[in-house]
């Protein structure tokens, strides 16, 4: 607890990198933001995946959502949307307390658009509406075809968290891309104070060239990135174009460090938290990391603005013959793909709930009127009809009441 304190007082926010039904309704996210000063939230198709795959409390809520009319799709956003207003209404005390600097939530719009500008903008301006909260991050990736639908949702007015950047370089043309939308709202008279934050991916370089270099320089690249992300962040903080946004009302995008669980079981499970203790970031941590911080973290050296050593970690890099412009290429196309991925099994468990199992057994559908040949069905609550899965049995036709 004492290094979350430390990490607090530098200046470094936590947010959660994962949701579930269970976290929001057993009172766990609650307890993480009172006990371990988790002032955000984030979410990824993986995320929801996983969640729905591994909770019994969605198979109700997606066969009452369910038509014949509305997409497998359709029925994850609906999902999505109430379990991120439920964190949303939680961490709205942190955002009033910090002025909209803390207290986000985000939520992603479709992989399958990564590569789809018009679409994309689209996409974010709808969920942003359909949030309908005042701290709510719509994500979108920074892959070259999301940078235009990013300046675009920026001058929209939609708080953005662009995701999937993993250089410098990708760093650097998303926040020319949220600053562009800052100008034109300026430029017409509009409000330029719209949030946004980066996503630098960590984890994923030193998992791409695992085994393929000296032993010395094991898990030490992501950090290196990170760290040479980090001074440009301050550069930009620094520079007259952000200083004349900031002076018309603009604040700052923030730099979060995202993909910050450690991928190798030989090494430290706090590794990329230690490593990345730095003033005006965010650190979002998957749930076993934030909870091994809480329990035996600490705090390294602090990330100096002007980037430490890490240009002559890079040249040992180049030296061992690891390009990392083509490899910041390839993970953020692989990031994509691997989103799309758990997107398509995300939409495919969802049509699976959504239908009988091989057992014959069925999540109920509707409240009590969709029991057609039962005379007593209770008149429960929607907690109490998830609750119940299972005690309806049959087939899409009449069911059989066979509960309690």
């Amino acid at each position: 607890m004492k290094a979350i304190k430390t990490l607090r007082d530098l200046g470094q926010s936590l947010w959660l990198d994962n949701i579930t039904r269970d976290l929001l309704q057993n009172g766990t996210l609650q307890r993480y933001i009172d006990e371990f000063s988790v002032t955000g939230l984030t979410t990824n198709p993986t995320i929801f995946e996983l969640a729905i795959k591994n909770s019994t409390m969605y198979a109700a809520d997606i066969t009452l959502r369910s038509s014949s009319t509305r997409s497998a799709e359709d029925l994850f956003f609906e999902l999505a949307l109430v379990d991120l207003a439920g964190a949303a209404e939680l961490l709205l005390p942190v955002f009033a307390r910090t002025d909209g600097v803390d207290g986000w939530v985000s939520l992603e719009v479709s992989p399958l658009l990564a590569h789809d500008t018009n679409r994309t903008l689209a996409a974010a301006v709808d969920l942003h509406r359909r949030g309908a909260k005042p701290n709510f991050f719509i994500k979108i990736p920074g892959t070259p075809e999301g940078l235009p639908a990013i300046e675009a949702a920026i001058f929209a007015g939609v708080p953005v968290n662009i995701t999937l950047l993993f250089s410098r370089e990708q760093y650097l043309a998303a926040a020319d891309a949220y600053l562009r939308g800052i100008e034109r709202r300026i430029a017409a008279g509009l409000n330029p104070e719209v949030a946004s934050v980066a996503s630098l991916f960590v984890s994923h370089w030193d998992a791409a060239v695992a085994g393929k270099i000296p032993a010395d320089l094991t898990n030490r690249l992501g950090i290196a990135v990170a760290q040479r992300t980090y001074k440009a962040y301050r550069e930009l903080l620094s520079s007259a174009r952000f200083q004349r946004a900031a002076n018309a009302g603009a604040r700052a995008q923030r730099l979060l460090w995202a993909s910050t669980g450690t991928k190798d079981p030989k090494a430290s499970d706090i590794l990329y938290a230690k490593a990345l203790a730095a003033p005006l970031t965010i650190n979002t941590m998957p749930e076993s990391t934030l909870k091994a911080f809480a329990d035996h973290g600490e705090v390294g050296e602090i990330r100096a603005p002007d980037g430490s050593d890490n240009e002559a970690v890079f040249a040992r890099f180049a030296n061992v013959g690891i390009d990392i412009d083509v490899l910041a290429t390839r993970l953020q196309d692989e990031g994509a793909a691997s989103f799309v991925k758990s997107w398509n099994n995300l939409m495919d468990r969802i049509r699976a709930k959504d239908r009988p199992d091989a057992s014959g057994e069925l999540t109920i559908q509707g409240g009590r009127d969709d029991c057609l040949t039962c005379a007593a069905v209770p008149a429960w609550t929607a907690l109490e009809w998830q609750s119940k899965i299972g005690t309806y049995m049959g087939t899409r036709g009449p069911r059989e009441y066979k509960g309690t």
